[in-house]
Formats: structure tokens, C-alpha cells, sequence
């Protein structure tokens, strides 16, 4: 069955919305070219009540000044709304300043409205409440209506010269992007093409220092001291493995770690220090030279939510700035209970690598006769499966994270939309961020040093020995965890965050019914697109922000971060613009002269980066305690005359004493009978007591990170000072306006 009603209400009546004024003549559009399309039920399934509020909803809309046109097929109703040019000249008027050296001779040419300024300001009036108090939001949780959207139109060049994955290599064309999507999203792009783009030196960077491990691959001290060990040098049995192991069987992990703990690593860290303040200084001079192409230099988010708010309801209210110290210390209170919940997750996780330790170990490996290679895969086995336990919390923490920052932010009672945004991204991304790095946290610093010793280990429960850090040392772990957690998340991100649109979008074109008007056909297509919200591109910058977190927070640990983000962000961009331009309704347009609160965002990361990498370096690599052995206990300090290798000793050096006897139950060990004495990674004495050594290094470590925080931290300054924000050349261009206007005026 097929319907066609088609009305215009060319002014308004007495009690309309908005009081249209004849302030300007915009050309004439072409009328089929529909603002908003909102769909519902049949009649025929719908309630007397719903069919009521529904007919009462669109009466509003055209006492308001809009056109409804309505079209339906076996299943939905679909109506066509525009709104009438009127309201827009209103919208111009409104927001002329009052500087405009001749602003009635602007208003007095005939003008087109943009269609991203008119979906953008009937969405505005589509959310606002009717008469009787109703959004259309609530509308929807009724069931009066389905959905709302407005349609894609003219998309067929950014289609074929941004979405397409052969355009991977292409300029982003920014300007055209904006026209059919709005700043917001234009901004997010430009802003991740920048992000890409700059991260080709830090990757370039990273690969240099991650292969010339390479080159000092067979040629490290220590790797030569492990690999040429005797055969009667035992490791302490680690975890709840009941075996020996010998110091020769770790020479291959202790070569690989070489390639990421490594003098270098220092210099890579301070290099990513001023690396994140460049990208970030230079991201804002190409946003200014941006936003001034776009005259939006003056623009102000506040004045244009006024004007959207007057138009809509002419007696409406300014509701000023509140702030209660009440109600901010409750949500502090809340995000510090949710932020320990967090913690709490993470130490689960802790639970649950412990048991899977002991799970994997005492499980029948028929194929491991070598009890050194079944701890390898048990080992393994653990960091995989824990690893993968955290991607699942991750991801369900996520939706929890939302909710509760969605009412955080309900409870402090913002005052506007963009300004509840800006508390929703802090809130959101507090809690997010200890979601995704606890685990993390936890690897690089806490993993391996609350165990005790071999013979006096601390237990879960009185029964499972905490898990410890890998024979070669915790730094080995902590690139593991990192390595798993970039390349699964980012895979399986990119993978599911394409294939579920896109398996979604073809079933539903598949399977769903055609009209033969083709007007009809194409409000069809674009219902059945994936629906988009409020978070759509508000997930997009989260999404970035975490990786932004990943290759810049724990760096130290793994260079090839920087590298891994650069190929995620070529197929991110491309996949991107492929789903919002084919898979996705379009998206209502948002205008915007920065990325917002974002920014913000961004730069505390790099200060969490500058203190994390400093922390990574001191107590989690063995760059301080290899400094301090090379000069101060070496043989090149102890024996100036010889020529030997400053490391020379190291191993054996940083290496405990363990006497077997004092095992509780020495004959469950397995291994050699012979075996007096094994070895740990520790600084103890004979009697198992931390030595002057250990402590002598924690006032080094700490005293490392000291300087190396305000050493990279004074480099973040001088760089952010002799780079200025906005380039001269914007500066000037604002100032020859300024002057044009006032010379205008004496005229």
C-alpha cells in the first residue's frame, strides 16, 4: 500500500514557536529535497494512544513553519519534513554581529542555506521538548516513532575520491567533508590525518631503535654471559612450577629482550616526549589556519546554542553557570569508588593469571616431555588466555564506563549540550583509561616484586604462589602484554568495527522489501543503513585516544607502538569514511571550531607518558642496574689496566643464592640431585635479607625518575613555547580584518 500526502504552512499562526520575521529572501530550493525523514509502525500496528501523540507531534511541526510529506510501504510510515526557509533567515539573523560593518546589505542577497546548517538546526528542533513535554527521544521509547535521520544526498564524490580503500594513500579533502558532514566531523579528520601523519617519524624512530638490537644481537655481554653459562647453573623454580631451570636454557629470551632494553630505550623515551608536544603544537596551528578558512576564527559555541534556543521558544530562559560543591564532591566520591573498581578488575585478572599457572602446569602435556619447554608454553599459555580475559573486560567494562558517566554527568546538571559533552568525555575517559592501562600497571610495577623468595613465597589464599616476572626479566612481560594488547585490539577493532556494519547493512538490503517509487525506494535505503547516535563520532576520538594512550604511555616497553598505530590509522581513516559515507545514516551535522575537551585529553596523556616511561625505564628495565654495575662494581672500575667489557660479571652479579636445603620440601623439586644451590633475580644475602645494594639502587631509580620527569617535561615547555600555537600568518589575517572593519566604520 502506497500513501502520498503532501502540505505547506507558509506562515505561522498565532502561538507558533517561532517568530518568523521577513529579514531575507533565500533562493528557492528544490522541494523534494527532504530534511529530516521520520519513520513509524503502520497505523495498523500501532495503539489509538500512540497514533495520537504521533498525529499531535507533527501538528506541532507545522504550526512551527515545516512541510510533512508522508510515503508508506508494507511495514512503516515513512514522513518527509523541510523546514521553511524563514526559519533559517531568523537563524542568520540572530547570530549577525553586531561589528558587520553593512550587515543589511549581506542579508539582502539571496542566499542557499547549507544543508548541514539546515539538518543541523532541525535536529535542534526535533529534540526540543513539545508542548506536552515531550522529546522525541521519549517519542521513540514509546513507540510512536522509530527513527529519524536525515537522508544522504550528493555523497557520490566523497564516495568515490575519500571512501575507497584504493584512496589510502590520497589527501583527505577536508573542505568537501566538511560540507556534507559539518566541522565536527572534519575537524576529527583532519585531526587523525595529522596524527598519521606525524606519527611516520616516531615509527621510523622506534623500528631504528627496536633493529639496531639487531645489530647487537649475538654481541651483548650478557647475552654471551646466559648463553655461555655452565650447565650446572640452576634458576629457582618460578610460579608453581616444581623444576629447575637452567640460566643456558633462557639465552634466546635473553637476546630478544636486548632488542627493546637497551641503551636506546632512554633515548627513544625523551624523543616521544617531544614528539607528542610537536604533534600536539603543530595540531593547533594547522587547526587555526583550518578553522580561519572556514570563518569560524570568532566563532562562539555559547552565542550559537543561545540563538538555536531562542528561535526554537522565543520566552526562553538563559540559565546561567551553577556549581555545588555538594554535588561535586559525591561524583568524586563515585568516580573514586568506580575508579577502585578498576583496580579491582585488574587485580582479578592477577587471580586469574595465578590460577591459570596453576591450571596449564597441571595439565597433562603429552607432546612436553622437556620440562624447560612445557614452562615456555605454560608460560605462554598464561600471558595469551590473560591477555584475552582483559580484552573481554575491557569491552564490557566499556558499556558499564558509559553509564555511569551518563549519570554522573544527568546528576551534576549541565547546563548545556556541548557543555555536557565536555564532563561526559572527562568522566568517560577517566574511567576508561583505568580499564584499559591497570592491567598494564600492574605488569610493569608490581608484577614479580611482592613474591618474597624462593622458599618463603607470598600465596594467594595460602595456596597459589603469586605469578612472577619471565626468567630474562619483567620487561620481556611487559612487551608481550603490550604486543598482544596493540595487535589484538587493533585488529579485532577494525575488523569488527567494518564487518558487523557491513554484514548488517547487506542483510537488511537483502532481505527487505522495495517500493517502486523512487522516492520512496531511497527514503527506504537510507532507513535500513546502520543507525548512528549522539556517540557515534564521540566513540571514534575514544577509540583514538586509547591508542594515543598505547603508543605513547609505555612506549619504553615497546617501541614498535608507534609503528603498529601508523598502519592501524591508514585502514582507521578509509574505514572510517567507508562507513559513514555507505554503511551509516549520515550523520547530523555539528559545528565546532576545535576538537574540544580532546585536546585537553591529549595533553595529559603525554605528562602520563613523560612520568609512565620514566617509571618504565628506572624500575623495570635493567638500564639503572647496568649503569650502576658498569661504573661502579665493574672490572673496568675494579681493574682499570684490563680490556674487558665494562658488563663483564653482570649476570652473576645481579643474581641471588638460593640453598636448595631450605626448600620446605626439597625432594618435590625436580631436577638434578645434585643441585646445592640455584639462583634468583633479587639483591639478597645468605640469609635471604635485602642488601645495602638494593636499596642503594631504589635511590637511584627514584632519583632517575626525578630528573628524567623534569628533564623531559622542561623539553615538553621550551618545545610548546618556541612553537607557536597559531601561525603568524592567521594572526595577521585577523588583525588586516579587524583593521578593514574599523576603517569601514570611519567611513
Amino acid at each position: 500500500m502506497q500513501g502520498e500526502e503532501s502540505f505547506q504552512v507558509l506562515a505561522g499562526t498565532e502561538g507558533d514557536s517561532f517568530p518568523l520575521m521577513e529579514v531575507g529572501t533565500c533562493e528557492a530550493e528544490p522541494s523534494e529535497q527532504w530534511d529530516f525523514i521520520l519513520v513509524a509502525k503502520y497505523h495498523a500496528e500501532m495503539r489509538l494512544r500512540q497514533a495520537e501523540r504521533q498525529k499531535q507531534f507533527l501538528e506541532e511541526l507545522k504550526r512551527r513553519g515545516f512541510r510533512v510529506k508522508v510515503r508508506e510501504d508494507q511495514r512503516h510510515v515513512f514522513f518527509g519534513i523541510r523546514a521553511d526557509n524563514r526559519i533559517f533567515d531568523l537563524y542568520r539573523t540572530l547570530l549577525v554581529e553586531p561589528e558587520d560593518p553593512a550587515p543589511s546589505l549581506e542579508q539582502a542577497r539571496p542566499t542557499t542555506v547549507p544543508a548541514t546548517t539546515r539538518i543541523r538546526i532541525v535536529n535542534f528542533v526535533l529534540n526540543s521538548k513539545t508542548a506536552t513535554g515531550d522529546t522525541f527521544e521519549d517519542l521513540v521509547k514509546d513507540g510512536v516513532f522509530e527513527a529519524r535521520f536525515p537522508l544522504h544526498r550528493g555523497e557520490e564524490d566523497l564516495r568515490a575520491k575519500w571512501a575507497q580503500w584504493r584512496n589510502m594513500f590520497q589527501e583527505q579533502p577536508i573542505d568537501a567533508i566538511r560540507d556534507y558532514f559539518g566541522e565536527k566531523v572534519a575537524l576529527y579528520f583532519a585531526w587523525l590525518g595529522w596524527y598519521t601523519y606525524m606519527l611516520v617519524p616516531a615509527a621510523v624512530v622506534g623500528l631504528i631503535i627496536f633493529l639496531s638490537g639487531f645489530a647487537l644481537f649475538n654481541s651483548s655481554q650478557i647475552s654471551k654471559e646466559i648463553c655461555g653459562a655452565a650447565n650446572d647453573t640452576f634458576m629457582c623454580p618460578i610460579g608453581d612450577s616444581n623444576s629447575y631451570q637452567r640460566l643456558l636454557d633462557t639465552c634466546t629470551f635473553a637476546k630478544i629482550t636486548h632488542l627493546f632494553d637497551n641503551e636506546g630505550t632512554v633515548l627513544f623515551a625523551i624523543f616521544m616526549a617531544l614528539w607528542a608536544t610537536a604533534f600536539l603544537e603543530f595540531w593547533k596551528r594547522r587547526r587555526a589556519s583550518v578553522v580561519l578558512h572556514w570563518d569560524l576564527y570568532g566563532w562562539d559555541e555559547d552565542q550559537e546554542e543561545m540563538a538555536l534556543e531562542l528561535m526554537n521558544c522565543p520566552d526562553y530562559e538563559l540559565r546561567p553557570h551553577q556549581h555545588s560543591y555538594l554535588r561535586s564532591t559525591i561524583i568524586l566520591v563515585l568516580s573514586l569508588l568506580m575508579i577502585c573498581l578498576m583496580i579491582g578488575m585488574a587485580h582479578l585478572l592477577v587471580v586469574y593469571r595465578v590460577l591459570a599457572a596453576a591450571f596449564f602446569g597441571n595439565l597433562a602435556w603429552p607432546f612436553l616431555e622437556n620440562q624447560t619447554t612445557k614452562a615456555v608454553v605454560v608460560t605462554t599459555a598464561v600471558v595469551v588466555t590473560g591477555a584475552l580475559v582483559h580484552y573481554l573486560t575491557i569491552v564490557i567494562m566499556t558499556k558499564v564506563n558509559k553509564r555511569v558517566a551518563l549519570k554522573l554527568c544527568d546528576f551534576e546538571k549541565p547546563r548545556t549540550f556541548s557543555e555536557r559533552e565536555r564532563k561526559f568525555t572527562i568522566k568517560f575517559f577517566t574511567l576508561q583509561f583505568f580499564a584499559h592501562f591497570s592491567s598494564l600497571i600492574y605488569v610493569a610495577f608490581i608484577l614479580g616484586r611482592i613474591n618474597g623468595h624462593p622458599g618463603k613465597s607470598t600465596r594467594l589464599a595460602g595456596l597459589w604462589k603469586l605469578e612472577e616476572c619471565h626468567l630474562s626479566g619483567c620487561m620481556m612481560d611487559l612487551f608481550v602484554q603490550m604486543a598482544i594488547i596493540m595487535v589484538l585490539k587493533q585488529t579485532l577493532s577494525n575488523c569488527m568495527e567494518y564487518l558487523c556494519p557491513w554484514l548488517a547493512y547487506r542483510w537488511r538490503m537483502l532481505w527487505g522489501c522495495w517500493a517502486g517509487n523512487p522516492e520512496l525506494r531511497d527514503w527506504q535505503r537510507n532507513y535500513r543503513l546502520n543507525p548512528v547516535t549522539t556517540f557515534t563520532l564521540f566513540e571514534e576520538f575514544m577509540e583514538m585516544m586509547i591508542q594515543y594512550g598505547f603508543t605513547t604511555i609505555f612506549v619504553a616497553a615497546f617501541p614498535l607502538a608507534p609503528l603498529l598505530a601508523l598502519f592501524s590509522n591508514m585502514v582507521e581513516i578509509r574505514l572510517d569514511a567507508i562507513k559513514m559515507v555507505q554503511l551509516q545514516r549520515r550523520l547530523v551535522p555539528r559545528k565546532a571550531k576545535d576538537i574540544g575537551t580532546w585536546l585537553q585529553v591529549l595533553e595529559t596523556i603525554g605528562v602520563l607518558a613523560v612520568i609512565a616511561n620514566g617509571m618504565v625505564i628506572a624500575f623495570t628495565s635493567e638500564f639503572i642496574p647496568r649503569v650502576i654495575y658498569k661504573y661502579r662494581d665493574s672490572p673496568c672500575q675494579k681493574e682499570p689496566h684490563r680490556k674487558v667489557d665494562c658488563l663483564t660479571g653482570y649476570v652473576n652479579h645481579s643474581l641471588s643464592v638460593f640453598h636448595t636445603k631450605d626448600f620446605q620440601d626439597p625432594k618435590k623439586i625436580q631436577g638434578p640431585e645434585n643441585v646445592t644451590v640455584c639462583r634468583y633475580r633479587d639483591y639478597r644475602d645468605e640469609e635471604y635479607n635485602l642488601t645495602a645494594q638494593f636499596w642503594f639502587l631504589l635511590a637511584i631509580r627514584l632519583a632517575f625518575v626525578i630528573l628524567f620527569e623534569h628533564v623531559a617535561l622542561c623539553i615538553k615547555l621550551i618545545a610548546s613555547w618556541f612553537v607557536p600555537d597559531v601561525p603568524q600568518s592567521v594572526k595577521n589575517k585577523v588583525l588586516e580584518e579587524k583593521y578593514k572593519m574599523l576603517r569601514e566604520k570611519l567611513r
